[in-house]
């Protein structure tokens, strides 16, 4: 499905499409205090929150200065880290930076902190896991988007330590966010993840894309109760 180098060259198109509202909550609880699972996707270019069993799976293709984003996680981010958190859903997010002028802008400097939030903590790091987990990145992913501002400086590392903190991520990877260290290679995950955007949608190619991974289908998130259909199909 996801092999056409050549559909890099297809114009980004659709970016603005409104997003719906919902705040209705669903799901049960997991009996124990297992911490949600947060990882890199194998391919190194995606961060996945949620456990593996839960019956939803989904990607989010995202760019950090995209405002149409930002209404994604205002109005459904705390949903998501609900789902995430009771074992409905595992989220995927595929972060992208067409909307910056050169490599190493703002929406560079997000994406980074996404995949260092998401990293090991340290040179080697404790079993190669983040300290952090699922629920606290998806609130991390939101305190990113609702301090956003397209076109502006980037943040520094004290800012998103603080957001981090806000976050409620643990000392250690607020710190590591602070020091501003390169968690992933910008061009190749921009690069990865158009692709597979391109093939989710060739012709109107934009951000946010939210992709169910079980129908293999675009999600209309037009749709005011999209994800909780999602969730409980």
């Amino acid at each position: 499905m996801r092999t056409s180098t050549a559909a890099l060259l297809v114009s980004l198109v659709g970016l603005l499409g409104a997003v719906g509202c919902s705040r209705e909550l669903h799901g049960v609880a997991r009996p124990d205090l297992t911490p949600t699972p947060l990882a890199v996707t194998e391919d190194g270019t995606g961060i996945v929150a949620g456990f593996d069993d839960a019956p939803a799976h989904i990607e989010i293709f995202t760019e950090p200065q995209c405002t149409h984003c930002r209404d994604l996680q205002l109005d459904f981010g705390d949903q998501l880290a609900y789902h995430i958190t009771v074992g409905d859903l595992q989220v995927t997010y595929r972060p992208l930076t067409f909307l910056d002028a050169g490599d190493d802008g703002y929406s560079a400097t997000v994406a980074n902190a996404m995949f260092s939030a998401a990293g090991p903590v340290g040179p080697t790091g404790d079993s190669g896991r983040s300290p952090a987990d699922g629920t606290q990145f998806q609130r991390f992913v939101e305190e990113l988007y609702l301090n956003q501002d397209p076109g502006g400086a980037p943040f520094s590392g004290d800012e998103l330590r603080d957001m981090a903190v806000s976050a409620g991520m643990p000392e250690a990877v607020a710190d590591q966010l602070a020091r501003d260290r390169s968690a992933v290679d910008i061009a190749e995950m921009n690069d990865t993840n158009f692709v597979y955007l391109v093939d989710v949608d060739p012709v109107q190619t934009g951000t946010p894309t939210v992709y169910d991974l079980e129908s293999r289908q675009k999600v209309d998130i037009h749709v005011d109760d999209w994800l909780a259909e999602l969730v409980h199909s």
